[in-house]
């Protein structure tokens, strides 16, 4: 079985969430994705920030808006 390496392309890191490499680029493009590194002209994602953002996108119900629009304490 192939490891998935530790630096992904948008393509798989697109692939791993379920979402078009778009969709990705939209959400990297207005600072809502995951955390990425450029390497000259190349956008590479850490496994850790995909998790790390994916987590804390988890949500236990579709009334969960994560805190969104709620005061702060």
């Amino acid at each position: 079985m192939n490891e998935m390496p530790r630096y992904l392309t948008p393509r798989q890191a697109a692939d791993w969430f379920g979402l078009s490499v778009r969709t990705l680029d939209r959400y990297r493009a207005s600072g809502e994705g995951p955390a990425f590194h450029r390497f000259g002209g190349r956008i590479r994602y850490l496994r850790e920030d995909l998790q790390a953002w994916a987590d804390a996108r988890r949500r236990t119900s579709t009334a969960d808006d994560g805190g969104v629009g709620r005061p702060k304490s």
